[in-house]
């Protein structure tokens, strides 16, 4: 569902008039946190559910995927260090790291009685 959710982001976007740039920056970090919700909530394709939903007011576009997958803390996620030999770079972090580098804003909400909530908001550039 990677394709749906991206199409989803990036039609959103275009209607909001994100330029083209952003529209492709919003699609890679929905990506990125989804397949990190794949790979570390659920541990794998086809095991757990994704819900996102769009909106966009003015110059500002919301994501919030929503999740039932095993939580983690993000502040103990270190940031990735781009100084070293590239076979040297550790990747842990990383998609995290592209997220937070692409969005404006990025709130991580667990164990809520509605699962778990990522809000991510971009502002046009």
């Amino acid at each position: 569902m990677l394709e749906e959710i991206g199409a989803l982001v990036v039609q959103t976007a275009q209607d909001a008039g994100f330029n083209p740039k952003d529209c492709y920056a919003l699609q890679l970090a929905v990506d990125e946190a989804c397949t990190n919700i794949i790979e570390h909530g659920y541990g794998g394709e086809s095991r757990g559910e994704i819900e996102c939903s769009c909106s966009y007011a003015g110059d500002q576009l919301t994501v919030v995927l929503r999740d039932w997958g095993q939580t983690f803390s993000p502040e103990d996620i270190p940031e990735p260090n781009f100084n070293v030999p590239i076979d040297k770079v550790q990747t842990r972090g990383a998609g995290l790291f592209l997220i937070h580098k692409i969005m404006d804003q990025v709130t991580f909400e667990f164990n809520t009685p509605n699962g778990n909530t990522l809000t991510m908001v971009k502002q046009k550039s």
